[in-house]
């Protein structure tokens, strides 16, 4: 077993025999930083959440998850600390695209449509207000780079670099899960106003759903009770934090301790979106 992946959030370890042991943590990052204070429990929400959305939308999709009990891992994982926090997935051939789901007129999308131009590939001849939701939603991909940023690209790009067959199978799978999971967060007081999934092959060419899934560290949560159009909604999610930063004139720097208060609202935050989601 080795460790081949340590990100902003998730611990990767390969256990080279086809499966590996994701453990994801309390680490929270901004504006392309790391932050050294820990966010209460983070990790097992987004966990849970994932966990989650992987059962409910396996009649759609495959999904990468083996189990979530450590008793199916290695020695070194059974311990206190990796409960609610750690999966045995399948390694899988990983597509290097994000697959991103916009549900809703806003962000980059957005700006592009104030200017009049399309984005990436669509254009809009209805009018919208800030934070309308669309007709249907679209599909915008990005690559994903080994350094630097990621590189938000047509879905014609992607199509073109993997071929029309499994592309539109992608776009597909990527849309039907997105629609279904979006009714039931809806249901539960949540808009999912845009999302970013990731994509592999099995041994077998088969189309696998993995990383994580519709957390609120992948995608846009809006709380349903307060939304509205021509606004620029709340988010379910580390924005707590940013504007934090962004106030103290803080955002981009490095070993900034967050205060006490904000981390503790920002882990309320995130379980308050598994409590409404998790059912």
């Amino acid at each position: 077993m080795k460790k081949i992946i340590s990100g902003k959030v998730r611990e990767v370890y390969d256990l080279e025999d086809g499966r590996m042991v994701i453990v994801t943590t309390d680490r929270i990052s901004a504006f392309d930083v790391i932050l050294p204070t820990l966010i209460k429990d983070k990790g097992k929400v987004l966990n849970a959440l994932s966990n989650f959305w992987f059962k409910y939308t396996d009649g759609i999709v495959k999904n990468h998850m083996i189990s979530s009990d450590l008793n199916d891992m290695p020695e070194e994982f059974r311990k206190p600390e990796y409960e609610g926090r750690t999966i045995l997935v399948k390694k899988l051939n990983m597509i290097p695209y994000e697959v991103i789901v916009r549900g809703y007129m806003f962000g980059s999308m957005y700006e592009a449509y104030k200017k009049g131009e399309p984005f990436l590939g669509h254009s809009f001849t209805k009018e919208y207000k800030q934070a309308e939701k669309l007709d249907e939603p679209i599909v915008t991909p990005s690559t994903k780079a080994a350094e630097g940023h990621d590189i938000n690209v047509t879905f014609e790009y992607m199509k073109n670099d993997l071929g029309a067959d499994l592309a539109e199978k992608i776009r597909a799978a990527a849309l039907s899960v997105y629609k279904k999971c979006y009714e039931h967060a809806y249901k539960n007081g949540i808009i999912i106003a845009d999302t970013k999934f990731e994509f592999g092959l099995d041994e077998n060419g088969e189309l696998i759903l993995a990383d994580e899934v519709l957390t609120p560290d992948s995608s846009r949560f809006w709380n349903l009770e307060n939304y509205k159009e021509g606004t620029s909604p709340a988010s379910y999610d580390k924005q707590f934090i940013r504007d934090w930063l962004k106030e103290n004139k803080l955002d981009g720097k490095a070993d900034i301790q967050i205060p006490a208060e904000i981390a503790e609202k920002t882990s309320e935050l995130y379980h308050e979106c598994e409590k409404r989601i998790v059912k």
